[in-house]
């Protein structure tokens, strides 16, 4: 097994933006309709502690990463019945080229990724193998075709007979986005489909054990979507290998960096920090949330370096708290306001809202991406907050696709999904 990345510090952690690979008045209310109060801060920030938790079930609930049964069997039923939007979004993932049974998986000993995946040695093809995986494997549950299955099989088979690292500045990253892809799929294919030999199920666990989880584990103190990823990756990984003790540790390591990565005005002047990351002045703060001065409810703290890094980071906490719920464990109690405060506000944005000097100089960078369906779901439908500009966009954004890197088909799986 590889050792563990202890005490790990990712040299992304305050770089300029270009090397970077993945790198407000207290009684105010917002119900997604962007009537914010800002706060403009003057004090030091109100750190975060991390304390250690049990939070790991004592019987892992399977299939239950970001996806459940009574999940999958109602997006089944619908699909079956031709009802929309579900149909539409089954048709389109049947017709993506990552879904081609003609499609041959490119695994490498060694994944090789730098900034911005420069180099790319086999990263791009680890993620979409990955995310085939995926989307096999949902496709076989919807459509009880076996040869979806055996694809999905045949992918994880290729990569957990070679892969053996992943290396360069972008490592930890690209280890986040393939492991959150692989453990969706061998999930559902392990827990739902009988035809999966033994040996490929425990090649396929040794390598998330192996080669995965110690790069993931133990965190990164980059920009805030790095982490959140690892995390997603690190709990559902942990679910497939039912590892109490690495799930308690991306449960803890999750609810730590939330509160770092999305502003609420309850924070104080200054946006929480996570412990150990090396950002504790006022100045390195500021300069960590992208030379924002002004902290509004909603705010993240890549808003102002694009809403396309953003969207990760905010998908990563929606999909943590989903596979943590099917586990038992109700996170979306505890970010709630954080989570539907971001998610309205930068729908607002993505809409098409002209921001106001003091956000971002006045400048954004939108592109927000497929990724507000799973935390709309979680919000709108099931705990029934009112979200109209978060509901307008995922709505305007359906059938949702992929970004190609670790998201994928939401619409299919989450769209007003009652379980």
């Amino acid at each position: 097994m590889l050792p563990f990345l202890r005490g790990f510090r990712s040299l992304c952690t305050l770089a300029p933006l270009a090397l970077l690979a993945g790198c407000s008045d207290a009684s105010s209310f917002e119900n997604d309709t962007g009537i914010i109060s800002q706060k403009t801060e003057s004090a030091g920030s109100t750190e975060a502690t991390e304390a250690p938790t049990t939070a790991a079930p004592a019987v892992f609930t399977h299939p239950g990463v970001l996806v459940s049964r009574p999940q999958l069997d109602f997006v089944r039923g619908k699909v079956s019945a031709g009802a929309q939007p579900w149909a539409n979004a089954s048709s389109k993932m049947l017709a993506d080229p990552l879904l081609s049974q003609s499609r041959a998986p490119k695994p490498r000993a060694i994944v090789e990724c730098g900034p911005y995946s420069n180099p790319n040695y086999g990263c791009t093809d680890e993620r979409q193998d990955a995310l085939a995986a995926y989307g096999n494997a949902l496709a076989w549950y919807i459509t009880q075709d076996s040869r979806y299955a055996n694809k999905a099989i045949a992918i994880m088979d290729a990569w957990s007979g070679i892969i053996q690292n992943h290396t360069n500045s972008n490592a930890p990253l690209q280890t986040g986005w393939a492991g959150a892809s692989w453990a969706r799929a061998a999930e559902i294919i392990r827990h739902t489909y009988g035809s999966w030999p033994a040996a490929g199920v425990n090649r396929f666990a040794s390598m998330l054990r192996d080669v995965y989880l110690p790069k993931l584990i133990n965190g990164s103190n980059s920009n805030g979507n790095w982490e959140l990823t690892m995390m997603e990756a690190a709990v559902g990984i942990s679910v497939f290998l039912e590892d109490r003790a690495s799930y308690d540790r991306a449960v803890s390591i999750f609810r730590v960096r939330v509160p770092a990565y999305i502003y609420l005005t309850s924070d104080g002047a200054l946006p929480k920090t996570k412990p150990g990351s090396g950002v504790d002045t006022r100045e390195e703060i500021i300069r960590y949330w992208q030379n924002q001065s002004t902290f509004v409810d909603g705010l993240s703290q890549e808003t102002c370096r694009d809403f396309t890094h953003t969207g990760y980071g905010l998908a990563s906490i929606s999909n943590f708290a989903e596979t943590a719920r099917h586990q038992g464990l109700d996170l979306h109690a505890e970010i709630k306001d954080r989570l539907r405060f971001a998610l309205g506000f930068h729908a607002k944005y993505e809409l098409g809202e002209a921001p106001p000097s003091w956000l971002c100089g006045g400048k954004l960078t939108r592109g927000i991406g497929p990724v507000l369906e799973v935390g709309f779901n979680a919000l709108g439908n099931r705990l029934g907050i009112t979200m109209p500009n978060t509901q307008k966009l995922v709505e305007q954004q359906r059938p949702a696709g992929t970004n190609v890197l670790f998201i994928g088909w939401e619409t299919l799986t989450h769209a007003a999904n009652p379980y």
